[in-house]
This record gives structure tokens, sequence and C-alpha cells, in this order.
């Protein structure tokens, strides 16, 4: 345990090269570094804030994690941005769980893994019904990576939007056909090169990973399962969606498939991450290929 960010007891998991802190606000983490350089965007003004029901400050900057679907669950601050409580730490994993949630009847439990001798980080959601009526929820990852990244999606065989992409905005507006020259379609994948014109941007690739590179020189890529047999329950029915917030962050959501839990039930969804040395490419176009290969390669892949 250490103190971090203005947090006090936060759990930490390390090895030689890496090193993630996780705090019981909000059951985030607040680093994931390799070799010293943190790939999370940490505000600096946010540092020790904490939930207060019904005030706008509740510092939630790091990785966050969260359930949905957004626009059909009930509002459940308390999940997300309440205080947790730590079941098991040591050095290479740590359990904790939130308290039952009043608004859906749902208790989360997140359990962090880091693998021995690389960055590979195992975070596994897991959705608890204590209510006594069925929950229609799904996974939901809200990771703030550093601002000014690219981000690199495979895509798989088909996508029902003619872009691969949609963008939500302006409004409750969803564009299923949007221009935008930070967004391209290249060699089978979508790459997102600078801030697009609008903030949120949602994918249903497939292909189960995608990769971030950081300004900072890092490659942060995560991997996680795909269901195409199964029903997405966000609008447009999403696997992923990405959120550039102006330059100081981008935000890297996983969404897991629809949950229809019964009293009692409960279902996981694990994340893979991963942490690499690669130099930020600035103008210059991605080598794809050699990225692929990188990725490819990463151990425990």
């Amino acid at each position: 345990m250490i103190d971090y960010y203005g947090y006090i007891d936060c759990p930490v998991l390390e090895n030689k090269h890496t090193r993630v802190v996780l705090t019981v606000h909000g059951g985030r983490v607040l680093e994931y570094s390799l070799s010293g350089k943190n790939s999370l965007y940490l505000d600096p003004e946010g540092a020790g804030m904490t939930y207060l029901p019904n005030k706008e400050s509740h510092g939630s900057f790091g990785a966050r994690f969260d359930i949905g679907p957004e626009y059909t669950i009930p509002e459940h601050p308390e999940l997300w941005l309440g205080e947790w409580h730590v079941e098991h730490a040591d050095s290479r994993s740590v359990r904790m769980m939130s308290n039952r949630d009043c608004s859906t009847g749902l208790k989360l439990i997140r359990e962090f893994v880091l693998q021995g001798e690389s960055s590979h980080l195992l975070v596994t959601q897991t959705i608890c019904n204590e209510s006594e009526e069925q929950q229609n929820c799904c996974h939901w990852s809200r990771t703030f990576g550093l601002g000014g990244g690219k981000v690199i999606i495979p895509l798989s065989c088909s996508s029902r939007f003619p872009k691969s992409y949609v963008m939500y905005g302006p409004g409750s507006v969803i564009e299923y056909q949007p221009y935008d020259p930070a967004i391209r379609v290249r060699d089978g994948f979508l790459e997102i090169v600078e801030k697009p014109a609008r903030p949120k941007l949602g994918m249903d690739s497939y292909a189960g990973w995608f990769a971030y590179l950081e300004r900072n020189d890092l490659l942060f890529v995560k991997r996680f399962p795909v269901f195409p047999d199964r029903v997405y329950g966000e609008i447009a029915g999403l696997t992923l969606s990405i959120y550039y917030c102006e330059d100081s962050l981008c935000e890297l959501e996983p969404i897991g498939p629809l949950e229809r839990l019964q009293p009692g039930e409960s279902a996981s969804f694990t994340e893979e991450w991963f942490l690499q040395d690669y130099p930020f490419p600035g103008e210059e176009e991605v080598d794809l290929s050699e990225l692929t290969h990188l990725v490819k390669g990463l151990e425990g892949w």
C-alpha cells in the first residue's frame, strides 16, 4: 500500500518493469506504467477528490470501469464513483468489491492480476444481480489514456456501419455516415490519427483488440472477448467506443455483450492490457503490418 495522487493506502502491483496503482475510490487504476512512464491521464487538479452525492467534483481520472447500456440503465454513481472495499491483495493481484447499488440492485467485483515478467494485466469485472428482478446490463470500460494519441483498430470481416464507425452528436444524433479527415480505413484497420471533429465514436469490430499510440512513446493495447452471435445493448450495437476529450485525454472503452441476469446470477468480463515501448510516429504513417506483428508477439498474447 502507498499514498498516491492524494489517496491513502493505494494497493500496488509491480514487477521488474511494470507498476499498477489502484484506489478504492471508484475501484479505479491510477497508474499503469512501463519503466516509470504512466499510460493513464490524471488531472493535476483532481488529486484526492472523492465522490459526494449531489456534488459535481468527484475525481474520476485514471482507468475507470462502469456498466451499461448507457441510456437504458438507471443512474448508478455509487458503483463507479463510490468507495469500494479490498477483499484480497498481494504483490500480483487485488480483488475489490463495491457496495450493493440501490438504484440497480447490482454489486460489482473487480480483480486485477499482473503477470510476473511482463506488462500483461488482466482486469476482470463481475456483475452480480442482488435484486429481486431480472437486470439487463453490460460491461463498459472507461479508461483515460493520455491525450493526443493515435487509435488503431483492426476491422472484422464486415461492419453494419458504412464507414466502419459512427460519430455521436451534435446532441442526441448518431451519424452513421460521418466524414472526418482525422479518421480513415487503411489496409483493414480503422485509424484515428488526430482529434476528430466530435469527440465520441463507436465501432462494431469483432477483432477483439485495439492499440493506442501515446505521445510519451508507449503502445497501450487492450484485448477483450467478442461475441458475434450475441446481442450488444448499446443503441448502435457497439463492441467498443473511443472518446477524445480535447487534447488532454482519450477514453478507451471496450463494451461487453448484453447480460440478462436473473436474481442471484452474475456475469464476468475480462480485459487484457499490455504496454510496450513504441516511438510515437508523429505525422508519419504507422506501419500496420509491423504494429500487428509486435502486438501479436506480446508476452501473454
